[in-house]
C-alpha cells in the first residue's frame, strides 16, 4: 500500500512532508533533506488533525502533540521516544541524561542513534537533546532548525536560553 503523504507550510521550518497511512502519522520529513515519497500517494488534504496541532505549536499555543503515531523501530528505539515524547516543553536533556532515563546509563552512543532515526521529528521532539555542556549538537533538519525550536518554546514557556 502507497504510504500517504501531504506538505505542511511550517512557518519556522520550511516546508515538512507530513506521511502515514488514513489513520496514523508515520514521518515527518524535511523537504529538502529527504526525497519525497511517490507522487501516486500525495494528498493535499490528508493529516489535518496533524497540521492543525503543528500550526498550534508553531503559533505557541500547543505544547504537547496528541496524535495517533505508527513508530517503526526496535524496541529500544520506541523507549527512548517514549522518553523524548515526555520531555518537558522548554527544556532539555543530553544524551547521557537521556541514557539513564531509559535505564541505559552506559548506553550514550546507542541513544544518540536511536534520536538520530526519530521518525517524526518536532512531534517527538529530539530537539531537546543536547551534548553533556548543553551545546546544540546534531539533528536531522540542521542545527539553524533545532536553534529555531529550542528558542521558540523557551520563549513561550519563559525559560531563559
Amino acid at each position: 500500500m502507497t504510504p500517504l503523504w501531504t506538505i505542511y507550510e511550517s512557518p519556522l521550518l520550511g516546508p515538512l512532508t507530513l506521511v502515514g497511512d488514513k489513520d496514523r502519522l508515520s514521518g515527518l520529513l524535511f523537504s529538502e533533506r529527504t526525497p519525497r515519497p511517490s507522487e501516486e500517494g500525495r494528498e493535499p488534504g490528508a493529516f489535518s488533525g496533524a497540521t492543525r496541532q503543528l500550526s498550534e505549536y508553531f503559533m505557541g499555543l500547543r505544547r504537547r502533540f496528541e496524535l495517533d503515531l505508527d513508530l517503526d523501530g526496535t524496541p529500544f528505539q520506541r523507549a527512548v521516544w517514549e522518553q523524548l515524547a515526555g520531555l518537558p516543553y522548554g527544556d532539555t536533556v543530553s544524551y547521557a541524561e537521556l541514557a539513564g532515563l531509559v535505564g541505559r546509563p552506559n548506553s550514550v552512543h546507542a541513544v544518540a542513534g536511536a534520536v538520530a532515526r526519530t521518525p517524526i521529528p518536532v512531534v517527538i521532539p529530539c530537539h531537546r537533546v543536547v551534548g553533556a555542556n548543553g551545546a546544540l549538537t546534531g539533528y536531522l533538519g540542521g542545527l539553524r532548525r533545532k536553534a529555531a525550536l529550542l528558542s521558540l518554546e523557551r520563549q513561550v514557556a519563559g525559560t531563559p536560553p
